[in-house]
């Protein structure tokens, strides 16, 4: 049996209070959650140049240790060529070996200077890394300290959270898909949450706006669903403010 309009109204409305009390205890988190997602992205960035820090230190000793097997295997042939100039026959062949001789000690310069450049590289890493791993570990505290925080707020509702979500998925259960869509989409896009509301004082409860007598009239006759013209929220129904002052009359009343 298809609902009528009035129980549609009434399903989307009872939706829309389960879901104002969940904002409301989401609300109280503040923007904790964004803070903690905000540090833990920052750390995980900082992890990255850490490791890239580590990296390069070692790209940079690898860099020494091969300068310095340069250095080694340098001084083997200037050792091979010293001998091998003791024993020339003549100018010409004196004359290549030294220059064998002068091109290995340049070698040997070369890959000291390059050992030297590499040193100031790892220091200047290793310091970048300590700066770095400090401030780490400076967010990591205010990480740990918000993430605590939260979860002291989520434990003390948690209780109450959890059973207005379950009171949620019965709640959506009677609500028909186009209209739960619809619902969904002027959720996401209502700065407070509200996606169906209450005409209160002649006038839309999401926006404010005046809502016009005939519109109101045919608001309180629930026969076609109907959305605040300016706004597009959901008008479940009208608050009537003479029954409203006339309640508040009666209680008066039965205190006195």
């Amino acid at each position: 049996m298809e609902s009528t309009v009035a129980q549609k109204l009434e399903a989307i409305y009872n939706l829309q209070l389960i879901d104002s009390r969940l904002d409301a205890i989401v609300k109280v988190r503040g923007a904790l959650p964004e803070e903690v997602q905000d540090l833990e992205d920052e750390i995980a960035g900082y992890e990255t140049r850490l490791e890239k820090f580590q990296n390069d230190i070692e790209s940079f000793e690898d860099d020494i240790k091969r300068f310095k097997e340069n250095i080694k295997e340098s001084e083997k042939l200037i050792k091979k060529y010293q001998e091998q100039q003791m024993n020339v026959r003549n100018n010409r062949e004196y004359d290549a070996i030294t220059k064998e001789l002068e091109l290995q000690d340049l070698e040997i310069q070369v890959s000291k200077k390059k050992i030297a450049e590499s040193g100031v590289k790892i220091e200047q890493k290793k310091a970048d890394l300590e700066e770095l791993s400090n401030l780490m570990k400076d967010r990591q505290k205010d990480l740990d300290l918000k993430k605590d925080e939260l979860d002291t707020i989520v434990a003390e509702s948690e209780s109450e959270e959890s059973k207005l979500q379950s009171e949620r998925d019965k709640a959506i259960k009677k609500v028909e898909d186009r209209l739960a869509k619809s619902y969904t989409k002027i959720r996401a896009n209502a700065k407070n949450g509200l996606a169906v509301v209450m005409v209160k004082r002649g006038a839309c409860g999401g926006c404010f706006n005046t809502v016009p007598p005939q519109r109101q009239a045919d608001i309180r006759e629930k026969k076609k669903l109907i959305v605040c013209e300016h706004c597009g929220r959901i008008l479940a129904g009208v608050e009537d403010e003479i029954e409203e002052e006339g309640a508040k009359t009666k209680k008066r009343t039965a205190k006195a």
